[in-house]
């Protein structure tokens, strides 16, 4: 934790104070703005506040006393329900605006963390309960110099992997299954050092309308001749808080796309590059923009092109030491994401449209830094053919 940057970011929002509060670890955020271990053993209620200026405070269970001893700061303590409203009372203070790990009407549910009982008792003191997000994003998803670097190392790799594996589908085409070809994946990725979640996804003809498609080990379609297949494949080079790379291709099989196959794969990249080219006049202009601004640029795209129907995600995601991080998605259909996107962070920009026969996706990242935003890595411009 570094106290000075939290209580900067905090004036620059014309905020108090920032409320860390815990039972049972349900907070994760909070142990990593913090510093604290993920093992720490708290069965009774903790709250720490940082204001704005001045000393953080503490407040926790006398039997739990010393469970923050590790961060700065004077503490108080409670045992009675009493004590703990009243000690939660008297930390607050005379703080009106406190960021906590809320969001209104559950719109950003990454950070939606704190229980409405405890946001109604703050209430009750007088004080308005703001959402955090955009200090979590600030806190959690900007990234260090050596985190973009490690996301460059796994774009390298990946898509070194995916291009060997576009050769290695038109070798076996006729005599491999989706799951055989994630199979080839996960050992090509073992092989050049590293690491994932889970997946990837490979997924043939109607299997590609299935955004979240994870081909089984047992009844696997097979890949043929005259098949459409999508690839998406992501992962993180093998050390301590590396940044993943996430991409998705499409293809065909042995033959010329068919001219549905072609609107549909030119909507897509329309809607991406849509999407891509708001970011990066926003940056350019230094002109600060929402995640949901990206995802209406790309929707509307794909409304005018008559898929608005069959396009059935957010746009992007934050990508950071977890696949799906917690900075700004780039969503206006499932949230409407109000997250800024900051500098040194990282997305995709995934549009896809899913008809019932078959679907088309085209996933690229991007990494932002003041005045600029870029691609990462290579972007599908036709329909492969293999």
């Amino acid at each position: 934790m570094v106290l000075e940057e939290i209580q900067a970011a905090l004036r620059e929002r014309q905020l108090d104070a920032w409320l860390f509060y815990d039972h049972h670890c349900r907070d994760p955020i909070a142990y990593r703005i913090l510093g604290l271990s993920p093992d720490l053993h708290a069965t009774r209620r903790w709250y720490y506040l940082i204001p704005a200026q001045g000393e953080p405070r503490k407040l926790l269970h006398r039997i739990e006393g010393s469970k923050l001893d590790a961060l700065p700061g004077g503490g108080s303590f409670y045992s009675s329900w009493q004590e703990h409203e009243a000690g939660l009372r008297k930390m607050v203070g005379s703080c009106s605006r406190i960021a906590m790990q809320y969001s209104p009407r559950n719109a950003i549910l990454y950070v939606s963390l704190v229980d409405a009982g405890t946001v109604e008792l703050l209430r009750d003191f007088g004080v308005t309960v703001v959402s955090s997000a955009d200090l979590v994003s600030r806190f959690e998803a900007a990234l260090t110099p050596a985190q973009i670097q490690s996301h460059y190392q796994a774009q390298r790799k990946i898509d070194e992997i995916l291009a060997a594996a576009w050769v290695e589908v038109g070798s076996r085409s006729g005599k491999t299954t989706e799951h055989d070809m994630a199979q080839w994946l996960r050992e090509a990725m073992r092989r050049a050092g590293l690491v994932w979640e889970h997946g990837p996804n490979v997924s043939v003809n109607a299997n590609t309308a299935d955004s979240h498609y994870d081909p089984p080990p047992l009844h696997s379609a097979p890949i043929r001749l005259g098949d459409l297949v999508l690839i998406d494949i992501w992962g993180r080079v093998d050390s301590p808080d590396s940044c993943f790379y996430d991409v998705t291709w499409t293809a065909v099989v042995g033959r010329t796309p068919s001219p549905r196959e072609q609107a549909v794969f030119q909507a897509v990249v329309q809607a991406r590059d849509a999407a891509i080219r708001l970011v990066q006049e926003s940056f350019a202009q230094g002109r600060e923009m929402a995640g949901w601004q990206a995802d209406h640029a790309a929707r509307e795209m794909i409304r005018e092109a008559g898929y608005a129907q069959f396009f059935t995600h957010r746009t992007g995601h934050n990508i950071s030491r977890s696949l799906h991080g917690n900075g700004a998605n780039l969503d206006n259909l499932e949230t409407r994401d109000e997250r800024i996107l900051l500098p040194h962070t990282c997305f995709s920009v995934e549009p896809g449209v899913y008809l019932p026969e078959f679907g088309i996706r085209s996933e690229v990242n991007m990494m932002t830094e003041p005045g600029k935003a870029l691609v990462t890595g290579r972007m599908q411009t036709e329909l492969l053919r293999i």
